[in-house]
């Protein structure tokens, strides 16, 4: 592939990038013997080896491996043992799978507006909130909110990213949620991770998410006494395989992009109406994020980036309050469940209907950075940039 062709529409996100058959040992052994199911071999199994590792670098108690991030979430409240039609306080701004997450399980999701990073303003939150998911938004670790006692980290864009004191985003809160999906920091795919401190939580997460029991090695299908209805959850091998050889290559990307990133703050161009919005030290910086001073300009710098096949993305599709599911509290079932029993909760939680926060959007431009790049071609994508924006 051309650097032309590297540093505009980007072929490969990420993660993407580090897929190699010469690291794939463990999916090499997976296959090789022909056990693709985890509670199938006695021996230690290579989710079960994820889990291990994850924990170690994530400095979290107890990981789980699922299939996505949606289902980690909803692993995440119904461990929480609540009651069907309690209410979910979720930021407004943030992919639909944390809504759907919610409504999933029998809950129901109340946006709460969001800060000037699109984190969600726990000031708005009622004093009674017994359920919160905090969702760390394009790698900008967000503030968690005191006195909730069941706060989940969503960090399915954040994974390596630290809180300031040094703690892994998703591992502060009652849960943290990761996903491994195509456009992620590491990539099966598809794939998701659950971590918690509390081992009686874990307990409850690892039981749902096969069919209410503890699964024992080599002994499946088995039944414990107090066992509870749950669903099948359970990751497979080779998607674990595949994880494990991406976890190798994690404190690489993000060197890779906190070095792509400190080009970009040095090298793009001092505009008045076009802002560079700062990161902390600690988030995952796998993007550059501009302000600009008007939806035109904003409107004008995207058709110019795509122009010069610059990839390029803006966020207004994550305002949770337009979207038609929470906008029409659209469902399949003939009676409205889970909605019709939040019937008297608010639509939502602003101190202006989210007018602030839809300006924010329409003038908010989002680019990829490019951690497998070596520096030289990193200089050269951060120039691209800058005489796009500077050409409008």
């Amino acid at each position: 592939m051309t650097l032309d062709k590297r540093l505009g529409q980007r072929f490969l996100p990420y993660g993407a990038n580090y897929l190699d058959w010469d690291d794939m040992s463990e999916l090499r052994h997976a296959v090789e013997h022909g056990v693709l199911f985890r509670y199938q071999t006695e021996t230690e199994s290579v989710a079960s080896r994820l889990e291990r590792r994850v924990a170690r670098e994530l400095g979290a108690g107890h990981v789980l491996a699922v299939h996505n991030c949606t289902e980690a979430l909803r692993l995440a409240l119904v461990s929480t043992r609540p009651r069907v039609g309690d209410v979910v306080y979720i930021p407004a701004v943030t992919f639909v799978a944390v809504a759907g997450a919610v409504l999933s399980t029998g809950l129901v999701p109340v946006p709460v507006d969001v800060d000037d990073t699109f984190s969600l303003d726990a000031s708005l939150l009622p004093e009674d909130a017994q359920r919160v998911i905090v969702a760390h938004m394009e790698g900008t670790v967000a503030p968690l909110p005191e006195g909730v006692p069941y706060v989940i980290e969503d960090a399915a864009q954040a994974l390596g990213a630290r809180f300031p004191d040094g703690r892994r985003a998703g591992t502060r809160g009652y849960a943290g949620t990761f996903s491994f999906h195509h456009n992620k920091v590491l990539t099966s795919g598809e794939g998701g991770l659950l971590v918690t401190q509390d081992p009686r939580a874990w307990a409850v997460m690892r039981c749902y998410h096969d069919h209410g029991s503890a699964r024992q090695p080599g002994r499946y299908p088995t039944w414990d006494e107090d066992a509870y209805y749950g669903e099948n959850l359970v990751t497979s091998e080779e998607v674990a395989a595949v994880q494990l050889q991406q976890f190798r290559h994690l404190e690489e990307i993000l060197a890779g992009l906190e070095r792509h990133y400190a080009i970009a703050v040095r090298e793009l161009p001092d505009r008045p109406d076009v802002e560079l919005m700062a990161r902390s030290a600690g988030d995952a910086k796998t993007s550059i994020r501009f302000r600009l001073e008007s939806r035109e300009l904003r409107d004008a710098a995207v058709a110019r980036l795509t122009e010069r096949s610059i990839a390029n993305w803006t966020l207004g599709k994550y305002l949770l309050p337009e979207h038609p599911v929470l906008k029409g509290r659209r469902s399949l079932y003939a009676d409205g469940f889970p909605w019709n029993l939040g019937a008297d909760q608010p639509r939502g939680i602003s101190r202006d209907g989210f007018a602030r926060t839809r300006d924010l959007l329409d003038r908010t431009l989002c680019l990829p950075l490019s951690p497998e790049l070596p520096e030289a071609d990193q200089v050269v994508a951060v120039k691209a940039v800058r005489q796009a924006l500077e050409s409008l």
